[in-house]
């Protein structure tokens, strides 16, 4: 009888596995914009700036068709380039410096993750806005 028991709560949970994927592949995906906003939440905008410090910054995030996100400490700078529509989550960037920092005037060339030999184009950095958690009020 243990057996029939453990067979049968086997069968029920292989079941439920069989039954979650599609439950999450339902999920509707989020555009761009609604991805940037999700990141920039309880965050407040600053002025534009022309540069950010490279060596200083710790993270770098690709938002699908919408703009690439620098972490400088706490605060998040976005820049939303020319070309744009050409962003992808799954691309190497690979930037043209002009100067020691990161400034609206560099470029980045689009690499294919699975042939990183070839790129894809290259968006032109613009203005980064700097977003810094609300103050509490």
């Amino acid at each position: 009888m243990k057996k029939s028991v453990t067979a049968i709560a086997a069968t029920l949970l292989a079941g439920a596995v069989l039954l979650c994927p599609p439950a999450i592949a339902a999920q509707p995906k989020l555009t761009g914009e609604q991805q940037l906003a999700k990141m920039l939440e309880g965050r407040e905008a600053g002025k534009p700036v022309d540069c950010i410090p490279l060596s200083q910054t710790s993270n770098t995030t690709v938002i699908y068709k919408t703009a690439i996100v620098y972490r400088v400490g706490s605060t998040l700078y976005v820049n939303r380039p020319t070309n744009a529509d050409l962003l992808d989550n799954d691309q190497i960037l690979v930037t043209r410096l002009t100067g020691s920092q990161l400034c609206s005037i560099d470029t980045v060339q689009l690499h294919d993750r699975s042939m990183p030999h070839m790129w894809n184009g290259f968006v032109g950095l613009r203005e980064f806005v700097p977003y810094k958690k609300a103050a509490a009020k």
